[in-house]
C-alpha cells in the first residue's frame, strides 16, 4: 500500500513530503548509526538529517492535532 499523501509543514513542497516516509527514513538512519556502519562525520550528518525530519513530523502532528481539536470543538457547539 502506497503511503498516504498528507499535509506538510511549510518548509517543504506538499508533493515531496509524507509523514510515514519520514518516519521510515529516521528509523533507517537510527539502524545505520546503531550498526556502526558509518564513519563519525557521516553519523553527525545523518543525525542532523534525522533531527530535521523529526522536527517536520512534530510540526505536522501539531498541525493535525490543532485541526482535530477545531473539528471536535465544532461538533460540541453543534449539539
Amino acid at each position: 500500500m502506497a503511503p498516504r499523501k498528507l499535509s506538510v509543514p511549510a518548509s517543504q513542497p506538499e508533493s515531496d513530503w509524507h509523514y510515514e516516509t519520514s518516519v521510515r527514513e529516521v528509523n533507517h538512519i537510527i539502524q545505520q548509526i546503531e550498526a556502526g556502519d558509518l564513519d563519525l562525520a557521516e553519523v553527525f550528518e545523518q543525525f542532523s538529517q534525522a533531527v530535521a525530519q523529526l522536527n517536520q513530523c512534530d510540526a505536522f502532528l501539531n498541525q493535525q492535532q490543532g485541526q482535530l481539536s477545531l473539528l471536535i470543538e465544532t461538533l460540541d457547539t453543534d449539539r
